[in-house]
């Protein structure tokens, strides 16, 4: 294999048999480069997830009207879960340690990992209906809320994976 093509190999992230690393290195390698995109994406839910849970003590926050109630608890809630879930990897971790479980871990955060994406996506859109309908309309909410989720489906789903299938059929 030339040079040229094991480096691009490195560059989309795969690995080849020339890398001499071993099966034991790989799920290593894979778990910290898992656990580094999920430092990311925790900061993130963590700010959100603050800001909820200091918006219902606002003077301003409406309790009176039941769909803002609503909204605020999908949010509050799926930040939370999300937060657990993107957090788990690091408890699982610990439960495991040193038991030579690092494949079954690795499969296991990167599950924790979708599934804490897909709680951040209903926090992120929830929050979003939430803050856009005190200040615009009802419907006109609704829709910046879906345009939300529409572009994070986008750019979390649909775009990588496009991807994925199009290296797929290229290699």
């Amino acid at each position: 294999m030339s040079p040229v093509t094991q480096t691009g190999n490195r560059l989309r992230g795969e690995s080849t048999p020339d890398d001499h690393e071993t099966e034991r290195q790989r799920w290593q390698r894979n778990y910290e480069e898992l656990l580094q995109e999920l430092r990311v994406a925790q900061t993130g839910i963590q700010i959100l997830f603050a800001f909820l849970l200091t918006i219902a003590f606002a003077a301003r926050f409406p309790t009176d009207d039941s769909f803002t109630r609503a909204v605020y608890l999908v949010a509050l809630l799926s930040a939370a879960a999300a937060t657990a879930l993107i957090i788990a990897p690091v408890a699982y971790h610990r439960a495991v340690f040193r038991q030579g479980q690092k494949p079954h871990l690795t499969q296991t955060a990167h599950r924790f990992a979708y599934a804490g994406l897909g709680m951040m996506l209903v926090a992120m859109v929830a929050a979003v209906l939430l803050a856009a309908d005190m200040v615009i309309d009802r419907r006109a909410a609704w829709f910046a809320a879906g345009a939300t989720g529409v572009w994070f489906v986008a750019l979390w789903a649909v775009f990588p994976l496009f991807r994925r299938n199009r290296m797929t059929r290229e290699s």
